[in-house]
């Protein structure tokens, strides 16, 4: 279904400027608390009016000042499913998904009880939001939402609240939902993990604006921007001096000198290494005991980056080792469970494939 954001709204010390339209059927909006992805969520349902722009779903105008449309939240069948769930708590569950619903008693009712059934939560119609667990809440408020057949569900920050294990599977409940769901879904969070499972094409907010979008993976794989790297969840981003056209300085890991597969055109001020790409290498060491420029990497003998393992500081994690490197480059390493060694010591250095450096712009200025 298409979309078309083209608004702006100006708050104290904020101005939220989005511009995007396209056929998605699942998107994503990731961003950092306060970057104006709940105001954006917000504007689309009707709940917050923008100051100028149109927002338009489908073939239907939802918003659009210069023709001075603003069509009531009731009108707009986009369906909000908000963070605290916002159940009526004096009313059962029954009570509560047939708020929502036109017609006849008898009509609402049965329209109830076959959205309980689709989402399990039959034995509850008659409890009230405080018996119930949050995922059973979450379900009841998604059962609600999907009993008026909205074009559009908006989700905001719909698992913040809720414990690791419960999120978990919540998550994996969200995206049968969602894949059986026919109408568009909009998905708010701060969590790449969220975004990158439930989504499939993503919008990433900064500081009130979209910097980069996309399919998700793609997204993910190439960032293209500081800031747009930092929020898919690289830790590992350098300042540059191009030194060659494959070729640059690390000037935040100790001038490092790393080659890299795509060629550096001159608005690229940055790099990132995500921590999961590096792999342990031999060094090689020249006749005067000095390190090589490459080591090798393990499925071929194609020269590859090698970098120095310096008097690293080792962290354990359930699943994972952290290893920072004293120039505060950062590795992870996944692991067992059970053990609680690190199995093969450390290496002596470390390699990372050429096609595994992304080339990075700095982020560009606001349109204020």
């Amino acid at each position: 279904m298409y979309l078309g954001l083209d608004f702006e709204k100006k708050l104290d010390g904020f101005h939220l400027c989005v511009r995007y339209e396209g056929e998605a059927r699942r998107i994503g909006i990731l961003g950092a608390s306060g970057c104006g992805k709940s105001m954006t969520l917000r504007s689309i349902a009707g709940i917050e009016r923008p100051d100028s722009g149109s927002i338009r779903l489908g073939e239907r105008i939802l918003f659009d000042s210069g023709k001075k449309i603003d069509m009531r939240p009731q009108e707009r069948r986009v369906g909000y499913l908000f963070q605290n769930y916002a159940l009526f708590p004096s009313m059962t569950v029954e009570q509560n998904i047939m708020a929502g619903l036109k017609g006849p008693k008898a009509d609402k009712l049965r329209r109830a009880r076959e959205m309980m059934r689709a989402f399990q939560i039959e034995g509850l119609g008659k409890r009230r939001p405080d018996e119930l667990s949050g995922g059973q809440q979450q379900r009841v408020a998604l059962a609600r939402i999907m009993a008026y057949r909205p074009e559009a569900v908006l989700l905001d920050e719909p698992f913040s609240a809720m414990d690791y294990f419960l999120k978990e599977r919540l998550r994996l409940e969200m995206i049968q939902v969602l894949r059986e769901y026919e109408g568009l879904s909009i998905l708010v969070t701060h969590d790449r993990d969220e975004a990158y499972q439930l989504c499939d094409y993503l919008l990433l907010m900064h500081e009130g604006q979209i910097i980069a979008e996309g399919p998700v993976k793609e997204v993910f794989a190439k960032p293209r921007t500081v800031e747009a790297a930092r929020l898919t969840g690289c830790k590992n981003i350098s300042r540059i001096r191009p030194l060659g056209p494959h070729l640059v300085c690390a000037e935040d890991w100790g001038n490092l000198q790393l080659t890299v597969a795509e060629e550096v055109s001159p608005e690229i001020t940055h790099i990132g290494i995500r921590a999961h790409d590096f792999f342990p290498a031999s060094a090689e060491r020249s006749p005067t005991g000095e390190l090589s420029s490459f080591g090798t990497f393990p499925s071929s003998n194609k020269p590859v980056n090698l970098i120095p393992v310096e008097e690293p500081a080792l962290t354990e994690l359930p699943f994972e080792w952290y290893v920072v490197l004293r120039n505060g480059l950062w590795w992870k390493i996944p692991k067992d469970i059970h053990s609680h060694d690190f199995q093969g010591g450390i290496p002596p250095s470390l390699s990372v494939d050429p096609s595994a450096i992304m080339l990075l712009q700095s982020d560009p200025e606001r349109l204020d």
